[in-house]
């Protein structure tokens, strides 16, 4: 047998790649244009929870993507909540790609910063395609990893007027708020509760960490003709949520429709969200098969749970400009 070697890049060789905010939102579209099409596989999300005497859990994640990238990918992710007090990161994750063809591995790679990435990612390419063009006022709930790039992609896309953010920890939001307004050049406002970060706002990102479901987002707070993105592990929404929605739209039904963590889990188990009542999966709008926002009178939810499938994307972006580079490790396999 011939010798087999991968790939293998840390946080450093993925931080060199720099990859910009474009070439991050294209990654992830050209991915749900591809899964709207069919051009994927991918497998619902499962957990492992130890019993380590924490609150926290791994995620693991699978899919497969065709066309140039061609190729297959786990990802293991974990998301632990109080890891603030060690002075680390919520979420650590690898993401493992193997060929294909003969399940030979190619690729090892940090995936917390990835997983970050492609989840802004995902929820600005929604945006793009469910919110009002005309949005100038964003309210955004949460501080942790992910919170950094919805922001960010988010104004790529929209250079809101107005930015308010909010957590639970006044040192977390604060500090958050700076970092956002020296990166984005303009005031981020840090708020003390979520009603005067949502309230009014054009587009609505819960992105909390809860310990347990509690309804801290009030449906009556949302405008209409908002854009509504629940995503954080335990449920922060009202069960009334889904009522005021024209349309709602997720990343993947099936990965959403099952399991026992999710934003809108008690909306799927009380029949509020269905296959009957979900209007399309993202990937079926970027495609062009379903229509996306068509009014600017509609009051539009996405709920993603992440999609194994943009961090094979991603990831097959950061190989092949760090390679460009020279940047990672060659490591033997056998």
């Amino acid at each position: 047998m011939q010798p087999i070697y991968l790939t293998y890049l840390n946080r450093y060789d993925i931080e060199a790649a720099a990859l910009t905010d474009t070439e991050i939102l294209a990654a992830i579209e050209a991915s749900l244009s591809m899964q709207g099409r069919g051009e994927t596989v991918i497998e619902p999300r499962v957990h492992l929870e130890p019993k380590a005497g924490v609150e926290g859990h791994f995620n693991v994640l699978r899919g497969w993507i065709g066309g140039d990238i061609d190729s297959a990918g786990v990802k293991v992710v974990g998301d632990f909540v109080d890891n603030y007090k060690q002075g680390l990161p919520s979420e650590f994750g690898i993401l493992n790609l193997f060929d294909p063809r003969t399940g030979m591995p190619t690729a090892i790679m940090d995936a917390s910063g990835i997983t970050d990435m492609r989840t802004g990612a995902v929820t600005a390419v929604g945006a793009k395609y469910l919110a009002r063009k005309g949005s100038k006022a964003l309210g955004h709930i949460g501080a942790r990893g992910t919170a950094y790039w919805n922001v960010r992609l988010l104004d790529s896309l929209f250079d809101f007027e107005t930015i308010r953010v909010h957590s639970r920890r006044p040192e977390s939001r604060n500090a958050f708020a700076e970092k956002l307004s020296r990166d984005l050049g303009k005031e981020v406002i840090a708020t003390k509760d979520w009603r005067s970060c949502v309230e009014d706002a054009d587009i609505v990102v819960e992105a909390s960490r809860l310990s347990a479901p509690q309804p801290m987002l009030k449906t009556e707070w949302i405008k209409p003709g908002a854009f509504v993105v629940p995503y954080g592990t335990m449920s922060a929404v009202e069960l009334s949520l889904t009522d005021i929605m024209s349309k709602m739209v997720v990343d993947d039904w099936g990965q959403c429709k099952g399991g026992k963590f999710g934003s809108l889990r008690a909306h799927v188990e009380a029949g509020k969200l269905s296959e009957a009542t979900l209007h399309a999966e993202l990937g079926q709008i970027v495609a062009g098969l379903k229509p996306g926002r068509e009014k600017d009178s509609e009051t539009i939810l996405f709920w993603h749970r992440g999609l194994s499938l943009s961090d094979i994307a991603l990831g097959h972006a950061i190989l092949k400009k760090a390679a460009g580079m020279g940047a990672g490790h060659r490591l033997r396999y056998a």
